[in-house]
């Protein structure tokens, strides 16, 4: 027996801690031992019931793992091998690594770089990830350091506070929005070089405003997203990788026929194993782990239901590391 953080409809719905067995596991050619997991705002939509995000009950939340291979039918992998998780609709459609152990499918998976740890792997987790596919995305562009001002909004959350620590090691001058001003003194320690108030992109603008950023990382959507999209230099890109405003954007296409900025959308669910294995890899360079630390707070699995609902009311900071394991 084992703990998971088990979410259920029978017939209300129910999230918590309970002890499974391995019959309770799903299909799949890889068990792994969970050391440690994460919140991500996907999890907090699953944990807290605000969004169709499970869609198959009972579930294991936890879209995020990392661990150790306990046995495996993969070709790809052997008892031992140290391994990542990070999407492929894992607490979704897939019971999850919000658990002591998980059982997954091999392709899905990982290796996890010598230069973390688990719990730091998890530390970065999906949010970290989608920070680093965001940043490849704006250099495949051509953003490079020197091209002006690059603009983080969603600053405090796990993407933001990623997407600052690198960018600014890049050598990047980053501007962070965020609606939290007590947190300036935080974000300037990850590497920000002004922070300004969310409140700036929070309703309807103009379609086109003045040019002020040459590449941006949107974890917000919705008017903020429109906004940044009308104040992008000509031949900027934005990398649009959340929702936490809405899904919605009303947009104009200014910005794209008569400045050649673009939108670039960044997915971490299914992405293709080689960029993967590229952005983890960018990670281990590029991103300080004392930054990685300054952004990390560790609690318990039995914690975990408790600090969703925290994590949805705007309450963290940073990532949450979820100790899974023994």
């Amino acid at each position: 027996m084992f703990p998971a953080l088990v979410l259920d409809k029978s017939p209300d719905f129910q999230a918590a801690v309970r002890e499974v067995g391995d019959e309770f596991l799903p299909d799949g050619d890889v068990t792994v031992a969970v050391a440690y997991s994460t919140l991500n705002y996907k999890d907090g939509l699953a944990i807290t019931n605000r969004s169709p995000v499970v869609r198959n009950w009972p579930m294991v939340a936890g879209i995020d793992g990392a661990g150790t291979v306990l046995a495996s039918d993969s070709a790809l992998w052997k008892p031992g091998d140290e391994v990542i998780l990070n999407g492929f609709g894992v607490g979704e459609t897939h019971k999850g690594c919000l658990a002591a152990k998980a059982r997954l499918k091999g392709e899905w998976l990982v290796r996890r770089p010598a230069a973390f740890s688990a719990r730091q792997a998890m530390a970065i987790g999906t949010a970290g990830y989608t920070a680093m596919l965001c940043v490849l995305a704006l250099e495949r562009h051509g953003l490079v350091p020197g091209s002006g001002d690059v603009l983080v909004t969603g600053a405090t959350g796990g993407v933001g506070s990623v997407a600052i620590a690198l960018l600014a090691k890049l050598g990047h001058r980053v501007v962070a929005a965020t609606g939290k001003a007590s947190e300036t003194t935080y974000l300037q320690g990850l590497g920000a070089a002004t922070v300004i108030d969310r409140a700036e992109f929070a309703a309807p603008g103009k379609p086109l405003q003045k040019e002020r950023w040459a590449g941006v990382v949107d974890a917000v959507g919705s008017h903020t997203l429109a906004n940044a999209l009308a104040q992008t230099r000509y031949g900027g890109a934005v990398a649009a990788c959340g929702l936490a405003q809405g899904m919605d954007l009303t947009a104009s296409v200014a910005p794209f026929i008569l400045r050649g900025v673009a939108l670039l959308g960044v997915d971490s669910v299914m992405a293709p194993l080689a960029l993967r294995e590229q952005a983890w890899g960018r990670l281990a360079r590029d991103l300080d782990p004392v930054q990685l630390e300054a952004i990390t707070t560790e609690i318990g699995l039995a914690d975990a239901v408790e600090q969703a609902g925290r994590l949805m009311a705007g309450q963290v900071r940073g990532r949450l590391v979820v100790r899974t394991g023994a």
